[in-house]
């Protein structure tokens, strides 16, 4: 009996059929072949075609299984990666959405009998989180694509940097708020006391040149005259210059504490625009932190000897001697221990060199005094970030 035709309703129903998933017992992965039914696997397995795959296998059976192990592991994680990211997922969601796809790597022509396996490997690789529930089997991707930790650092680098900015503007005005109060308990008031004269034969007079009151004897009264007027009149010609004064004084120191805001504000603006994104300079002491060149590497102190293209460097490994070409991204500065000389690589102090005083770790700062430059010998706080020891 010949092929149906194409467009023959056996063929169309030949392939409705064979378009969706089949039994597994009825797929051979050597020959990446599906059958529909019993009959069909046997027939495949007698062909030649099959036999010589099979010759093939018998030669080197484990690498035909570490193949497809690799496929089946690759595609998974895979698809794991762009479907589902970094959130934590049940593994059977994940492996149904795998199969369904037809031509699909089979589990049983990998190393791992079970789902189960395979997700313990995972975990056991550092692939994925996995934990195991009353449910099943968890998993959550890691991401360790360097571009994606990268921008991870300096989001945080940034969000720290903010919150030291708000925090140093947080505490300026507290002590604002501290002094305003401090000088208001300082100030001292007036005491008042009840008029009294020793007797009824002495008459009370009235100085009102002076601040206070005065009981004399008669003679006094005689003093009030014409020249009372003028002393009127100048007591309070000075009572108004003095409130005035006082007004002028008050305004000047809530003028000075407002000045002074906006003068930490200008600040503020001088050092960011000073700052810039690259920061890398000779004969200093760095860290390398990228895991790239090896555990050899790794965490270990270096020297900058030449600077290129401003982020880019050329380094010497201080306990091997090795010369290693750096980019910036893959060092970080280097905190040395108080009284030792470090130069600051980026702000508005940039290119100078210091003396470390001491170091605020709830700040991610340190005090150092300047010793180079118009401003030596002034002290500053200056983030980690911004300095480094001096080789």
């Amino acid at each position: 009996m010949g092929k149906a035709d194409f467009l023959s309703p056996k063929a169309i129903s030949n392939r409705i059929k064979s378009k969706g998933l089949q039994k597994l017992r009825w797929y051979c992965q050597m020959c990446q072949k599906q059958c529909r039914d019993e009959n069909g696997f046997k027939c495949h397995c007698m062909s030649e075609s099959h036999q010589r795959q099979l010759l093939l296998a018998s030669e080197d059976p484990t690498k035909f299984m570490d193949y497809f192990s690799d496929e089946f592991k690759n595609d998974f994680v895979e698809l794991l990666r762009r479907r589902f990211g970094t959130k934590r997922v049940h593994n059977n969601i994940v492996y149904n959405e795998y199969i369904s796809d037809r031509e699909h790597v089979h589990m049983n022509s990998t190393q791992w009998e079970t789902l189960t396996d395979f997700t313990k490997w995972l975990g056991r690789e550092g692939l994925c989180k996995v934990d195991e529930t009353p449910k099943g089997w968890y998993i959550q991707y890691i991401d360790r694509d360097p571009e994606t930790i990268r921008r991870q650092e300096e989001q945080a680098k940034k969000k720290k940097q903010e919150m030291d900015d708000e925090e140093r503007s947080a505490r300026f005005i507290q002590e604002q708020v501290r002094r305003g109060r401090d000088g208001k308990e300082t100030d001292v008031t007036p005491v008042y006391t009840e008029l009294k004269r020793e007797s009824e034969e002495e008459k009370v007079a009235f100085n009102l040149g002076a601040s206070s009151s005065i009981a004399g004897p008669s003679k006094s009264s005689s003093s009030l005259g014409a020249s009372a007027l003028k002393t009127a009149a100048s007591s309070s010609t000075k009572r108004k210059d003095t409130s005035s004064s006082s007004d002028s004084r008050g305004e000047k120191k809530k003028k000075s504490a407002l000045e002074e805001i906006m003068e930490m504000e200008e600040e503020k603006k001088k050092k960011q625009s000073v700052r810039t994104d690259y920061w890398l300079q000779p004969n200093i002491v760095v860290k390398v932190i990228t895991k790239r060149l090896g555990e050899k590497y790794h965490k270990k102190k270096a020297v900058i000897t030449e600077v290129r293209d401003k982020y880019a460097a050329v380094v010497r490994m201080i306990d091997s001697g090795d010369k290693l070409k750096l980019d910036q991204n893959h060092v970080e500065t280097v905190i040395p221990a108080p009284g030792k000389r470090v130069l600051i690589l980026n702000g508005p102090h940039r290119d100078t060199e210091a003396l470390l005083e001491g170091i605020d770790e709830k700040n991610f700062c340190a005090t150092l005094t300047l010793d180079s430059g118009q401003q030596k010998g002034k002290r500053v706080d200056v983030a980690y970030e911004d300095f480094s020891k001096l080789a």
